[in-house]
């Protein structure tokens, strides 16, 4: 399993792209999403439209578009290098994905999730409009292979999930006013309230979920508590946690990533949402590279860098 990293969905302004051709609209997902295989049993007939933004590490995207269904191939995944998670609300039509022998006909209203790096399809018989939200793996706070266990799996738009399903509604409809600091704040509480529906929706309670994931779980939410203090390390979390070190990075290991690589793209991300910030204009860099645990300015520069492409500063003029 490949080690998690800071990943990165190029940044784009607001696009309205509409297919010439299902050929075009091929490329299209591709570009849009991961490489897929698209297929449809009316190319001269076909039609589809996108509308696009980024989000910081999300990408936001809706689909209106006639019959046709994607593929995602072991083929095709062996050329990715990042693991996406990608979020689906039906807002018309209706839509079937399978992943992991399982299968989710979703109506109107309706939500599931999926995970780039594992086979899966998705089909439209009819005319169909969806939202997608795509983002790497480690934006949320449960493990990934633990989200995985909710792969094609049908959320309703009642409860929690119908609160979740209406706050991307909100997001579909107001792309085109996206942008800025405040896109970047509304991403990170759609990915909170993302985290939050799929932990009810696991029922996380210690007596329903195995210790080793109770386990993840309690660390990741420890680490992101004390992510300031630049002492944390895997021999204070171990010690918070009354385990070893070795058990410790056993427990990240199962996940395809490293303590390390965990802690360092919490900071990176809460750095890089601050250094846009108009609340923190104000600041310098190194002082707002110190508040996410980075005390040393040369280091925290040169792993924002090779991180985002960017210095520090060229991210906060940009």
């Amino acid at each position: 399993m490949q080690a998690a990293t800071t990943a990165r969905i190029p940044h784009q302004d607001l696009t309205s792209r509409v297919a010439a051709s299902f050929d075009h609209w091929k490329h299209l997902v591709a570009e849009s999403f991961v490489p897929l295989a698209a297929r449809t049993a009316d190319v001269d007939g076909f039609q589809g439209r996108m509308r696009a933004r980024v989000l910081d590490r999300m990408s936001v995207v809706e689909v209106t578009a006639t019959s046709h269904e994607v593929h995602r191939t072991p083929a095709l995944i062996a050329q990715s290098h990042e693991r996406y998670f990608k979020l689906n609300l039906q807002l018309e039509g209706t839509g079937l994905l399978i992943q992991d022998n399982r299968e989710a006909v979703l109506q109107p209203g309706d939500l599931a999730i999926y995970d780039t790096n594992r086979p899966y399809t998705l089909a439209f018989e009819d005319s169909t409009r969806i939202m997608v939200l795509m983002f790497p793996c480690d934006a949320l706070s449960l493990p990934a292979d633990y989200v995985g266990q909710l792969a094609a799996v049908r959320m309703g738009s009642g409860g929690l999930s119908g609160m979740v399903g209406q706050f991307i509604r909100e997001l579909s409809a107001n792309l085109d006013v996206l942008n800025g600091p405040s896109g970047s704040r509304l991403a990170t509480n759609a990915l909170d309230l993302v985290s939050t529906m799929l932990h009810a929706e696991m029922d996380i309670t210690p007596d329903r979920m195995k210790p080793q994931a109770l386990l993840a779980v309690s660390v990741r939410e420890y680490i992101e508590a004390n992510l300031a203090d630049p002492l944390l390390s895997p021999a204070s979390i171990a010690a918070a946690h009354f385990i070893s070190t070795r058990h410790l990075h056993n427990v990240f290991h199962e996940s395809g990533t490293t303590v390390a690589s965990w802690i360092r793209t919490q900071r990176l991300e809460g750095a890089r949402r601050d250094l846009r910030d108009p609340l923190h204009a104000g600041q310098s860099v190194g002082t707002v590279a110190a508040r996410w645990g980075f005390l040393d300015a040369a280091h925290f520069s040169r792993t924002f860098r090779d991180a985002f492409g960017v210095s520090p500063s060229e991210w906060r003029r940009g």
